[in-house]
């Protein structure tokens, strides 16, 4: 690895991943040498997931083999420390809307409190994913919605094994 080989730490706990997420991951994989999309193992803002950490890693890492220097790695800990972990010197978030931007605004000025040295850079939601959420995903699979725009191919069969009625 050479000195200026820039890594970043795309997290969250992608339960499941959209194809939202998939645009900041590739959009990031432009701006970096690595991405690493970090999985949080458990989460503690949205409690127990639907799929397990080894079926969102599987997810991400089928959908994003195309992507140079793009791999999805657990973690459990803070992601500062994740980041530390791993070399990366930024971390980046997707934004939809004003909401995001309130708790990431918090996040961030927390995190840079533990770790000055990790930047966070944010990705603007592309207009055609600005509403798309994991939670609104699983809600139209629960109902029959059609998803399969909105997720990769795997991912939305996967949901409406689980949650289909």
């Amino acid at each position: 690895m050479t000195p200026d080989h820039r890594i970043a730490v795309c997290p969250g706990s992608y339960d499941p991943i959209t194809n939202g997420h998939l645009d900041v991951i590739a959009r990031a994989s432009e701006l970096f040498d690595e991405v690493i999309v970090g999985v949080v193992n458990l989460p503690l803002r949205k409690g127990k997931t639907l799929f397990d950490v080894d079926e969102r890693l599987r997810f991400i890492t089928d959908a994003t083999g195309h992507l140079d220097g793009v791999r999805a790695l657990p973690f459990s800990n803070l992601v500062v420390e994740f980041a530390r972990e791993n070399a990366a010197k930024a971390i980046v978030k997707g934004l939809r809307a004003i909401s995001d931007f309130e708790y990431e605004f918090e996040m961030h000025q927390l995190n840079r409190l533990q770790a000055p040295d990790i930047d966070t850079l944010y990705l603007m939601a592309s207009p055609q994913y600005s509403f798309l959420s994991s939670s609104g995903i699983k809600e139209l699979a629960t109902f029959g919605g059609n998803i399969e725009e909105l997720v990769p191919e795997q991912v939305a069969a996967r949901l409406k094994e689980e949650l289909g009625r």
